[in-house]
Protein backbone atom coordinates (compact mmCIF):
# COMPACT_ATOMS: atom_id res chain seq x y z
CA UNK A 1 0.00 0.00 0.00
CA UNK A 2 1.91 3.08 -1.12
CA UNK A 3 0.87 6.85 -0.23
CA UNK A 4 -0.69 9.22 -2.53
CA UNK A 5 1.02 11.99 -3.30
CA UNK A 6 -0.96 15.41 -3.76
CA UNK A 7 0.19 17.84 -6.23
CA UNK A 8 -0.21 21.73 -6.46
CA UNK A 9 -3.72 21.48 -8.62
CA UNK A 10 -4.87 18.93 -5.83
CA UNK A 11 -4.74 21.06 -3.22
CA UNK A 12 -6.14 23.92 -5.26
CA UNK A 13 -9.31 22.25 -6.30
CA UNK A 14 -10.10 21.47 -2.50
CA UNK A 15 -9.20 25.42 -2.10
CA UNK A 16 -12.48 25.98 -4.37
CA UNK A 17 -14.48 25.01 -2.16
CA UNK A 18 -13.75 27.28 0.48
CA UNK A 19 -13.85 29.95 -1.60
CA UNK A 20 -17.19 28.94 -3.11
CA UNK A 21 -18.45 29.32 0.94
CA UNK A 22 -16.65 32.27 1.06
CA UNK A 23 -18.77 33.12 -1.80
CA UNK A 24 -21.90 31.73 -0.23
CA UNK A 25 -21.87 33.52 2.97
CA UNK A 26 -21.08 36.88 1.12
CA UNK A 27 -24.52 36.29 -0.98
CA UNK A 28 -26.09 35.67 2.48
CA UNK A 29 -24.15 38.60 4.19
CA UNK A 30 -22.85 36.54 7.10
CA UNK A 31 -19.99 38.97 7.46
CA UNK A 32 -17.51 36.00 8.01
CA UNK A 33 -16.51 35.71 4.15
CA UNK A 34 -13.03 37.84 4.61
CA UNK A 35 -12.30 36.11 8.26
CA UNK A 36 -12.79 32.83 6.34
CA UNK A 37 -10.52 33.65 3.31
CA UNK A 38 -7.77 35.11 5.44
CA UNK A 39 -7.85 32.04 7.21
CA UNK A 40 -7.22 29.87 4.69
CA UNK A 41 -4.49 32.27 3.66
CA UNK A 42 -3.07 31.84 6.84
CA UNK A 43 -3.72 28.10 7.05
CA UNK A 44 -1.72 27.45 3.64
CA UNK A 45 1.10 30.04 4.39
CA UNK A 46 1.63 28.59 7.88
CA UNK A 47 1.53 25.77 7.41
CA UNK A 48 4.06 25.71 4.15
CA UNK A 49 6.24 27.46 6.40
CA UNK A 50 6.45 25.13 9.32
CA UNK A 51 7.01 22.92 6.56
CA UNK A 52 9.88 24.10 5.41
CA UNK A 53 11.32 24.31 8.79
CA UNK A 54 10.97 21.11 9.85
CA UNK A 55 12.61 19.30 6.81
CA UNK A 56 15.79 21.81 7.62
CA UNK A 57 15.18 20.68 11.57
CA UNK A 58 14.87 16.83 10.67
CA UNK A 59 18.12 17.48 8.70
CA UNK A 60 19.83 18.74 11.68
CA UNK A 61 18.30 17.26 14.70
CA UNK A 62 19.68 19.37 17.57
CA UNK A 63 18.33 19.67 20.82
CA UNK A 64 18.84 23.57 20.64
CA UNK A 65 16.58 23.78 17.73
CA UNK A 66 13.95 21.58 18.89
CA UNK A 67 14.03 24.09 21.73
CA UNK A 68 13.95 27.18 19.96
CA UNK A 69 11.02 25.63 17.58
CA UNK A 70 9.11 23.99 20.58
CA UNK A 71 8.84 27.82 22.36
CA UNK A 72 8.19 30.03 19.72
CA UNK A 73 4.86 27.61 19.48
CA UNK A 74 4.20 28.17 23.05
CA UNK A 75 4.43 32.11 22.65
CA UNK A 76 2.06 31.94 20.04
CA UNK A 77 0.01 29.99 21.45
CA UNK A 78 -0.16 32.45 24.71
CA UNK A 79 -1.17 34.57 22.28
CA UNK A 80 -4.00 33.12 20.92
CA UNK A 81 -5.13 32.11 24.13
CA UNK A 82 -5.45 35.56 24.91
CA UNK A 83 -6.82 36.87 21.88
CA UNK A 84 -9.98 34.70 22.03
CA UNK A 85 -11.37 35.85 25.61
CA UNK A 86 -13.95 38.79 25.31
CA UNK A 87 -13.23 39.98 28.82
CA UNK A 88 -9.06 38.80 29.52
CA UNK A 89 -6.86 40.05 32.14
CA UNK A 90 -5.12 43.84 31.31
CA UNK A 91 -1.29 44.02 31.18
CA UNK A 92 1.09 40.98 31.22
CA UNK A 93 -1.42 38.75 33.20
CA UNK A 94 -3.47 37.76 30.12
CA UNK A 95 -0.90 36.36 28.31
CA UNK A 96 0.96 34.85 31.50
CA UNK A 97 -1.32 33.19 32.83
CA UNK A 98 -2.47 30.79 29.37
CA UNK A 99 1.48 30.44 28.56
CA UNK A 100 2.75 29.71 32.14
CA UNK A 101 -0.45 26.57 32.29
CA UNK A 102 0.55 25.51 28.72
CA UNK A 103 3.82 25.42 29.53
CA UNK A 104 3.57 23.40 33.00
CA UNK A 105 1.08 21.27 31.19
CA UNK A 106 1.93 20.27 27.64
CA UNK A 107 5.50 20.27 28.01
CA UNK A 108 5.81 18.67 30.77
CA UNK A 109 3.25 16.06 29.43
CA UNK A 110 4.72 15.53 26.26
CA UNK A 111 8.28 15.00 27.61
CA UNK A 112 7.08 12.03 29.71
CA UNK A 113 5.57 10.72 26.56
CA UNK A 114 8.96 11.22 25.13
CA UNK A 115 10.98 9.64 27.53
CA UNK A 116 9.08 7.40 29.51
CA UNK A 117 6.04 6.07 26.88
CA UNK A 118 7.94 6.50 23.30
CA UNK A 119 11.24 6.03 24.59
CA UNK A 120 13.29 7.06 21.39
CA UNK A 121 16.62 7.55 21.24
CA UNK A 122 17.43 10.54 21.38
CA UNK A 123 14.21 11.35 23.01
CA UNK A 124 13.97 14.88 21.53
CA UNK A 125 14.22 13.77 18.02
CA UNK A 126 12.00 16.42 16.19
CA UNK A 127 9.92 13.27 14.25
CA UNK A 128 8.10 12.70 17.26
CA UNK A 129 8.48 15.82 19.83
CA UNK A 130 7.05 18.51 17.40
CA UNK A 131 4.00 16.81 16.44
CA UNK A 132 3.53 15.21 19.75
CA UNK A 133 4.03 18.96 21.64
CA UNK A 134 1.96 20.71 18.83
CA UNK A 135 -1.10 18.63 19.05
CA UNK A 136 -1.01 19.02 23.05
CA UNK A 137 -0.48 22.70 22.79
CA UNK A 138 -3.45 23.54 20.01
CA UNK A 139 -6.21 21.72 22.22
CA UNK A 140 -5.05 22.95 25.69
CA UNK A 141 -5.08 26.36 24.20
CA UNK A 142 -8.54 25.91 22.82
CA UNK A 143 -9.66 24.27 27.17
CA UNK A 144 -7.38 26.93 28.39
CA UNK A 145 -9.07 30.14 26.34
CA UNK A 146 -12.91 28.29 26.54
CA UNK A 147 -12.18 28.17 30.37
CA UNK A 148 -10.91 31.82 31.14
CA UNK A 149 -13.59 33.03 28.83
CA UNK A 150 -15.86 31.29 30.95
CA UNK A 151 -14.37 32.30 34.16
CA UNK A 152 -14.33 35.98 33.86
CA UNK A 153 -17.38 36.44 31.75
CA UNK A 154 -18.95 34.77 34.96
CA UNK A 155 -16.92 37.29 37.08
CA UNK A 156 -18.37 39.79 35.45
CA UNK A 157 -21.80 39.19 34.99
CA UNK A 158 -22.48 37.90 38.70
CA UNK A 159 -19.89 40.60 40.46
CA UNK A 160 -22.82 41.63 42.66
CA UNK A 161 -23.77 38.01 44.08
CA UNK A 162 -19.78 37.43 44.85
CA UNK A 163 -19.42 40.46 46.48
CA UNK A 164 -22.54 40.17 48.48
CA UNK A 165 -21.44 36.49 49.85
CA UNK A 166 -17.43 38.20 50.65
CA UNK A 167 -19.61 40.79 52.08
CA UNK A 168 -21.08 37.66 54.62
CA UNK A 169 -17.41 36.51 55.38
CA UNK A 170 -17.22 34.25 52.71
CA UNK A 171 -13.38 33.67 51.69
CA UNK A 172 -13.05 34.49 47.93
CA UNK A 173 -12.17 30.83 47.10
CA UNK A 174 -15.33 29.72 48.31
CA UNK A 175 -17.55 32.65 46.71
CA UNK A 176 -16.30 31.93 43.27
CA UNK A 177 -15.92 28.22 43.52
CA UNK A 178 -19.32 27.35 41.68
CA UNK A 179 -18.00 29.24 38.95
CA UNK A 180 -14.60 28.09 38.51
CA UNK A 181 -15.99 24.53 38.46
CA UNK A 182 -17.76 25.49 35.44
CA UNK A 183 -15.27 27.03 33.52
CA UNK A 184 -13.23 24.13 34.03
CA UNK A 185 -16.17 21.97 33.15
CA UNK A 186 -16.59 24.25 29.26
CA UNK A 187 -12.43 23.54 28.78
CA UNK A 188 -12.83 20.05 29.53
CA UNK A 189 -15.94 19.02 27.38
CA UNK A 190 -14.35 19.08 24.26
CA UNK A 191 -11.76 16.62 24.97
CA UNK A 192 -14.45 14.54 26.57
CA UNK A 193 -16.64 14.93 23.89
CA UNK A 194 -13.74 13.83 21.51
CA UNK A 195 -13.01 10.64 23.62
CA UNK A 196 -16.22 9.91 23.47
CA UNK A 197 -17.24 9.95 20.02
CA UNK A 198 -14.14 8.69 18.44
CA UNK A 199 -13.98 5.64 16.21
CA UNK A 200 -17.99 5.82 17.14
CA UNK A 201 -18.94 9.11 15.25
CA UNK A 202 -15.27 10.42 13.71
CA UNK A 203 -12.07 9.02 13.43
CA UNK A 204 -9.50 11.51 15.00
CA UNK A 205 -6.81 13.12 12.70
CA UNK A 206 -3.81 11.48 13.28
CA UNK A 207 -5.33 7.54 12.94
CA UNK A 208 -6.82 8.55 9.60
CA UNK A 209 -3.20 10.45 8.81
CA UNK A 210 -1.39 7.24 9.39
CA UNK A 211 -4.23 5.19 7.68
CA UNK A 212 -4.12 7.52 4.81
CA UNK A 213 -0.18 6.78 4.91
CA UNK A 214 -0.30 3.25 4.74
CA UNK A 215 0.45 2.40 8.02
CA UNK A 216 -1.72 -0.86 9.59
CA UNK A 217 -4.93 0.38 10.91
CA UNK A 218 -4.65 -1.48 14.33
CA UNK A 219 -1.03 0.21 14.79
CA UNK A 220 -2.82 3.36 13.64
CA UNK A 221 -5.42 2.97 16.64
CA UNK A 222 -2.63 2.53 19.76
CA UNK A 223 -1.12 5.71 18.45
CA UNK A 224 -4.58 7.27 18.35
CA UNK A 225 -5.06 5.76 21.72
CA UNK A 226 -1.87 7.26 23.35
CA UNK A 227 -2.02 10.74 21.82
CA UNK A 228 -6.15 11.03 22.98
CA UNK A 229 -4.62 10.26 26.86
CA UNK A 230 -2.05 12.69 26.04
CA UNK A 231 -3.90 15.57 24.97
CA UNK A 232 -6.84 15.15 27.90
CA UNK A 233 -4.19 14.88 30.39
CA UNK A 234 -2.71 18.07 29.30
CA UNK A 235 -5.65 19.74 28.38
CA UNK A 236 -7.09 19.04 31.67
CA UNK A 237 -3.91 19.94 33.96
CA UNK A 238 -3.48 23.30 31.85
CA UNK A 239 -7.04 24.18 32.46
CA UNK A 240 -6.79 23.70 36.03
CA UNK A 241 -3.83 25.38 36.37
CA UNK A 242 -5.16 28.28 34.50
CA UNK A 243 -8.35 28.80 36.46
CA UNK A 244 -6.94 28.77 39.31
CA UNK A 245 -4.63 31.55 38.53
CA UNK A 246 -6.78 33.66 36.82
CA UNK A 247 -9.52 33.42 39.33
CA UNK A 248 -7.27 34.30 42.64
CA UNK A 249 -6.08 37.12 40.25
CA UNK A 250 -9.54 38.29 40.09
CA UNK A 251 -9.06 38.86 44.01
CA UNK A 252 -6.80 41.16 45.68
CA UNK A 253 -4.67 40.59 48.75
CA UNK A 254 -7.73 42.04 51.20
CA UNK A 255 -9.99 39.54 48.90
CA UNK A 256 -12.03 42.08 47.22
CA UNK A 257 -13.24 41.42 43.36
CA UNK A 258 -11.17 43.62 41.24
CA UNK A 259 -12.96 43.54 37.73
CA UNK A 260 -10.89 46.44 36.74
CA UNK A 261 -8.24 43.92 35.93
CA UNK A 262 -10.10 42.59 33.43
CA UNK A 263 -10.61 44.25 29.85
CA UNK A 264 -13.57 45.63 28.60
CA UNK A 265 -14.86 43.31 25.65
CA UNK A 266 -14.72 45.46 21.88
CA UNK A 267 -17.66 46.45 20.20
Amino acid sequence: MHMVVLSTTDLAIAATLVLLLALLSMYMRTGVSRQLLVAAVRTTLQLTLIGLVLKALFANAQPGWVALLSLSMLLIAGREVMARQERRFRGWWGYAIGTVSMFLSSFAVTIFALVVILNNVPWYSPQYAIPLLGMLLGNTMTGISIAMDRLNQAAWDQRSIIEARLMLGERWDVAVAEYRRKAIRSGMIPMINAMAAAGVVSLPGMMTGQILAGAAPVEAVKYQILIMFLITAGTGVGTLLAVSIGSRHLFDQRQRLCLDRLHAPDR
